[in-house]
């Protein structure tokens, strides 16, 4: 019998003589560790819930730290959110991405803790994208990294091969599937990533203007320039000059559209594209769940509207 064997035939029988007592645990969302025949995996936000899901399969129970509809960057925990990261056998994170992730992992996340920055290094700011020299405000943004990694599906399929093996090793009995589980998704990404080579190949430009710099694996897999309005942080406010900035380029590369995302206001690339002529449009950076599909399927939508924003034949 395994440790994990022995823990799951314990654990049957505490519940059991709990609930047989009349005084089983409660709580928002049940105690992490509850299910004793799923390894309980805390996701810091969406596209690692997705990852966790999609190598885990039945054999996980996955809680994701932020909420539908909210930003991510902007995380604040709730004492419950830090008892689950004190309590999940396995916690997937991107250390840098949410601050306050950071600290509750620091302080209980102990050798339970995955950082997928620690798999796939990540890009300074600036690489991949558009360096702005001396641009007002940027510079902590550029000095420091940019961690979008799962936005280059190549990258995310190497992450999902470390996370099979951290799986594992919390579940050695399902290791095999972890294993197996991976490669299925790593091929279903490699197909995604031949799917944005040929589509994006021929295109009339070749430089994307965006709302929030979150584009800079993307771009520089795909060989694309990414003009961001603003840096790292969605929600920060560009100067008038960064403005002015951006719409000048935007004219000197003849784009079409201007793109925002769905979690922040569109009003900064409405803006611009008001100055410059051009419309806007969606492009997810997928760091919450999207309104339909998985990240897939929103990775997809992302390469139509690029396809028609570059005029790509």
């Amino acid at each position: 019998m395994t440790i994990r064997s022995a823990r799951r035939v314990l654990a049957a029988t505490a519940t059991a003589l709990l609930a047989l007592g009349g005084t089983a645990a409660c709580s928002d969302g049940g105690p992490a560790g509850a299910d004793p025949e799923r390894v309980d995996v805390v996701a810091a936000f969406y596209p690692l819930q997705f990852l966790a899901e999609r190598i885990g399969g039945d054999a996980v129970k996955v809680t994701n730290l932020a909420k539908p509809g909210a930003e991510p960057h902007d995380l604040e925990l709730n004492p419950r959110q830090v008892g689950q990261i004190s309590d999940g056998e396995l916690i997937v994170y991107l250390k840098g991405f949410q601050p306050a992730v950071d600290e509750a992992v620091d302080q209980n996340g102990g050798d339970r803790a995955f950082d997928v920055a620690g798999v796939q290094p990540l890009h300074d700011a600036a690489a991949g994208g558009h360096q702005h020299e001396g641009e007002p405000g940027h510079e902590e943004e550029t000095g420091g990294k940019d961690p979008h990694l799962w936005l280059d599906p190549t990258r995310l399929a190497t992450v999902g091969d470390r996370l099979a093996e951290r799986l594992g090793r919390a579940d050695p009995e399902q290791a095999a599937d972890f294993t197996a589980r991976a490669a299925a998704f790593r091929a279903d990404l490699a197909k995604l990533d031949t799917e944005y080579a040929e589509g994006l190949k021929t295109c009339q430009r070749r430089e994307i203007v965006t709302s929030h710099t979150a584009f800079g694996y993307l771009a520089e897999h795909y060989q694309l320039e990414q003009v961001g309005i603003t840096g790292l942080t969605p929600d920060s406010e560009p100067s008038p000059q960064r403005l002015a900035e951006v719409a000048k380029e935007a004219r000197e590369h003849r784009a079409t559209t201007i793109f925002f995302e769905t979690l922040v206001s569109p009003k900064v690339a409405e803006t611009v594209a008001r100055e410059v002529g051009a419309k806007t449009a969606v492009l997810d950076p997928i760091e919450g769940p999207p309104a339909d599909g998985d990240y897939l399927s929103a990775m997809r939508a992302n390469l139509e509207t690029l396809r028609t924003a570059l005029d790509c034949s």
